[in-house]
């Protein structure tokens, strides 16, 4: 083993960790040295240098602890033999890991791995579930951060790796590792991850920016020195405590800028920025801010565009700082004013700039997880995966298709979901599919990272049975809606058929008086249950026109009798309904699509313990309406021969979306306050939430959630009302 060639891993080891630390790394990297011998990088060093490399990242610029380092160093011994060694070389591999260096750097090299073997697809419009893929093999928090680490190092070394390598790993880097390093408040990761992407996916942009910083360095810095001139001599005067710190804008940031305002190098404002650090007592920091920004514009001319005051109202995130744009010599110069304890709390990365969104279940998101974990690592970085409880995205899995397309589903979806999750008609024509290349069926349960392909039949259709094999609400909906679709076409059937055969026999008798007969002869409640039976062709006409002919001929007069009255009830119950109907009079609503076809009207949203009523479509059968429908009026001034009175059954259950609209003050946390009380507390289920920033420090945003009734929507706007911050809150639909 040749310690001096990882010499400067060892170095910064002894500077940050004790005796017993340094032994422990040695002996990893005798461990890694007899596991990874022969294995080579593309530049022919040993791969055990990357990872001695990784591992020096973790120490300095991420900042963990030792189970860390020693993880970094054997990623890669657990990653080759995950990959390439039959199971049960890999399990004993593991457990030698285990025992010779703790549980927890078992737990973060698998992870790691699991990591490593995701095929990242290049696809805009799939980063953000491949990030939360990422991060959902992470349970132990130091997994991610390992990872960048990691990423950060091949991005310093892709000069080694061949074009093509380049390329991807680019744009993995700028799309989904950059995005991480950014949410966790990793800034320095976050901008040289975005450069060094940038320099292989737009060469000719990265070269000509980095010249234009390069032709400007000198001149800038004079610059930049004349600038302060004049504000340091009357803070000085005045008294002011202060450090002032100056840096130029990433060059992916000046990229960025120059192609989405479609302008030179020249036309970017903020190529370089100072920040003014004020040292000042929690008491008196809006104060010397202000008088600080009050010195700043006293020599330069503010660009009043450009002023930001996160000071009198903070983000929501916690940001607190004094941002201005001023003229000097012809150019514009940022200034960001700020107390040392603002200072603080941005480079700490609390300031992420991410809101909360898709909550669902009640679980943290990978945006709420990162945040959190971001919050922690301010904490002691060594205990960290004793004090993180909350595994990231819970309630969710991703899950791939044979072309490395990526799906987020709920936990517990099946193939049947996945059909319907990627087309309607793939899942109404699914009979099986493959999991990870082995035969599964339409109920297997999916898990994270499976890679499924489906099976169809073109003769194959939805059946009523899969309602209890799927468990998402498009699977659910497009099954139901299949199903009425396809009972309802039944109906035309077999009543067309019945016309007709009635016509042929000559018979003395009505449509109405016909079905009537025959529903009271097989027990059936409804008429459509008699058409259904006979386009299934369950009744047959034989059978049919021997009790017709029984009928029409009186043989038994008060089956006739009897007959004709249920006809007429019939028809009653399609007449324009009294305001002074009974309970009884009214349409039953429930979840049992065998009955009388109906819909829950859009524009209202009736969910179980709203009064409602009924509105006789001329084409989609009943629709249900809520009675302060907005259109309720229109429709009973109009058309009062088609409102029927209707009713929720008591005992039907159900889950119903409700929309509430939130109007709240722009506080750190309000958003979490919201799903915390709805999840936690309620015990509901959220399916969608978005809010947005209105001027005045409000925020305004709408959350959809599942309830089973009117009484529990009720309750919940109630709980929204009594939190802090929470102006209004009511049911949008």
């Amino acid at each position: 083993m040749d310690f001096l060639r990882y010499e400067n891993l060892r170095t910064r080891v002894r500077a940050h960790f004790s005796q017993q630390t340094q032994e422990l790394v040695d002996k990893a990297l005798v461990f890694a040295d007899g596991h990874l011998a022969g294995a080579l990088r593309y530049d022919g060093t040993p791969l055990l240098e990357h990872a001695a490399a990784v591992a020096s990242i973790v120490i300095d610029e991420v900042g963990l602890g030792r189970n860390s380092t020693v993880a970094a160093i054997l990623h890669d011994v657990v990653r080759m033999a995950h990959k390439q060694r039959p199971a049960k070389e890999f399990i004993a591999l593991l457990e030698e890991v285990r025992t010779r260096f703790g549980e927890e750097v078992a737990g973060i090299t698998v992870g790691l791995a699991n990591i490593s073997k995701l095929r990242l697809k290049e696809a805009k419009e799939q980063a953000d579930n491949f990030r939360d893929l990422i991060v959902s093999y992470s349970e132990d928090p130091r997994v991610i951060l390992i990872k960048l680490a990691d990423r950060l190092e091949v991005m310093r070394s892709l000069e080694i790796f061949p074009p093509e390598k380049r390329r991807k790993k680019s744009w993995e880097s700028m799309n989904l590792y950059a995005q991480i390093a950014h949410k966790l408040g990793l800034y320095e990761i976050k901008s040289e991850l975005e450069d060094l992407a940038l320099k292989y996916l737009e060469p000719a942009g990265y070269d000509h920016i980095v010249t234009k910083l390069e032709e400007n360095a000198d001149e800038r810095k004079a610059f930049i020195a004349r600038f302060l001139i004049p504000i340091e001599e009357r803070l000085q005067k005045s008294g002011v405590r202060y450090h002032i710190k100056s840096r130029t804008k990433s060059i992916f940031s000046i990229w960025s800028k120059m192609h989405k305002q479609h302008v030179p190098f020249e036309g970017v404002y903020d190529i370089f920025a100072v920040r003014i650090i004020i040292d000042s007592p929690p008491e008196t920091e809006k104060q010397l801010c202000w008088t600080v920004y009050s010195t700043v514009t006293d020599f330069y001319t503010p660009n009043p565009k450009r002023m930001r005051d996160w000071i009198s109202i903070p983000k929501s995130n916690g940001y607190e700082s004094l941002h201005t744009t001023v003229s000097a010599e012809g150019r514009w110069v940022e200034v960001q004013i700020r107390t040392e304890r603002m200072d603080a709390v941005a480079e700490r990365g609390i300031a992420a700039h991410w809101r909360y969104k898709g909550v669902k279940q009640g679980a943290q998101t990978s945006e709420q997880w990162l945040g959190r974990l971001r919050e922690l690592m301010e904490d002691t970085t060594h205990s960290l995966a004793r004090r993180f409880d909350a595994k990231p995205a819970s309630g969710e899995i991703f899950v791939f298709t044979p072309n490395g397309d990526l799906r987020k589903l709920p936990k517990g979806a099946t193939l049947l979901d996945f059909a319907f999750d990627i087309h309607t008609a793939l899942g109404a024509t699914c009979v099986s599919g493959k999991v990870n290349n082995r035969p599964a069926s339409i109920r297997d349960e999916l898990h994270n990272g499976d890679i499924v392909e489906i099976q169809t039949q073109k003769n194959q259709t939805p059946k009523a049975d899969w309602l209890s094999v799927v468990v998402t609400s498009k699977a659910r909906n497009k099954i139901k809606s299949y199903l009425r679709e396809e009972q309802a076409r039944h109906t035309r059937m077999g009543r067309e058929e019945l016309e007709r055969k009635i016509k042929n026999w000559k018979m003395p008798l009505t449509i109405d008086e016909a079905v009537a007969c025959l529903a009271k002869h097989f027990r059936m409640r409804l008429g459509t249950e008699v058409y259904a039976m006979i386009a299934a062709q369950k009744i047959d006409f034989l059978t049919i026109k021997e009790l017709l002919t029984r009928y029409t001929s009186g043989q038994s007069e008060e089956e006739r009798r009897a007959a004709a009255a249920e006809a007429e009830a019939e028809k009653l119950k399609n007449r324009p309904v009294r305001e002074s109907a009974t309970a009884h009079d009214a349409l039953v609503i429930d979840d049992d699509i065998s009955k009388i076809q109906y819909k829950l009207a859009r524009c209202c949203n009736p969910i179980k313990g709203d009064e409602i009523f009924g509105f006789v479509t001329i084409n989609a059968g009943i629709t249900i309406h809520r009675m302060d429908c907005p259109n309720a009026r229109r429709m009973r001034e109009n058309y009062p021969y088609r409102v029927i009175d209707a009713r929720w059954r008591s005992s039907s259950e159900g889950a119903f979306r409700v929309t509430i609209r939130i109007v709240a003050a722009d506080t750190a946390g309000i958003a979490n306050r919201i799903t915390e009380t709805i999840s936690r507390d309620l015990k509901l289920d959220i399916r969608a939430i978005n809010f947005e920033t209105l001027p005045g420090g409000c925020v305004n945003g709408t959350v959809a959630v599942e309830v089973s009734g009117a009484s529990v929507a009720d309750r919940l706007v109630h709980s929204i009302l009594r939190l802090k911050g929470v102006q209004r809150a009511w049911r949008i639909s």
